[in-house]
């Protein structure tokens, strides 16, 4: 949906026009610094993992725990990541509304105000601060962007583990007995992780087809009556 029709609006004044130009240097650094914080998480996680690669095959007798562990940590920087990418995305949001209603208007030499009330959905989402997007959006979009890899890194590695140390396997029951973690059988460990796996590709999967956060404003696709007017931004 585009923005309304506003076409008897005054033009910004010149001190507007600065303060506007300051607003948009500020959620840029904000933008930049969400980012930063976004790959410091992804880089924690690719270090555990790091870690707990060298720890399992530094000897073949060593448990494939530390990938376990791994990869329940890396779960961890996933869900955080996931909070601060919702951060990023409000901030993202409103550098791309200024650059398209602001900065555009200027490079084509067009009038600044438009003919549209960008100005007021701005000013409303500066008043009331919320999420664009829901926390499983953000976690699937993580997760397709970094943690597959990250993941799948990490249950070749365990299924590796099994499969060749301390020598190469040669029977189901085998399997079973080096799967197992402690007092938990290994059917039940494997049952857990291709459910943990299979769901986490089920994420990934429904929250692409349904996306809000796509580096700009888009259209709303929820239910009718509670529309996210910085959402219904067509940019």
């Amino acid at each position: 949906m585009e923005p309304e029709v506003a076409s008897d609006q005054p033009e910004f004044s010149t001190a507007e026009l600065g303060a506007l130009a300051h607003l948009y240097r500020g959620e840029m650094y904000r933008s930049k610094v969400w980012r930063q914080r976004l790959d410091a998480t992804t880089n924690w996680a690719v270090a555990v993992t790091g870690i707990a690669l060298s720890i399992t095959f530094s000897s073949a007798n060593n448990s494939p725990m530390p990938l376990t562990l791994a990869g329940l940590i890396v779960l961890i920087f996933l869900f955080i990541e996931a909070r601060r990418y919702r951060y990023f995305d409000i901030w993202r949001t409103r550098t791309r509304l200024l650059e398209v209603y602001f900065f555009r208007p200027i490079l084509i030499r067009g009038p600044i105000q438009g003919t549209t009330n960008w100005n007021h959905v701005l000013a409303q989402d500066l008043a009331d601060v919320h999420f664009h997007i829901s926390m499983w959006e953000a976690l699937g979009r993580r997760l397709r962007r970094n943690y597959i890899w990250i993941l799948g890194v990490l249950s070749i590695s365990y299924l590796g583990k099994l499969l060749v140390h301390p020598t190469p396997l040669v029977s189901i029951d085998q399997l079973w007995e080096r799967a197992a973690d402690g007092p938990i059988p290994g059917q039940a460990v494997i049952a857990a992780g291709m459910l943990l796996y299979g769901g986490l590709a089920v994420l990934a999967l429904v929250t692409m087809l349904k996306q809000r956060a796509v580096g700009r404003a888009h259209s709303y696709t929820g239910p009718p009556g509670h529309e996210d007017p910085i959402m219904r931004m067509a940019i």
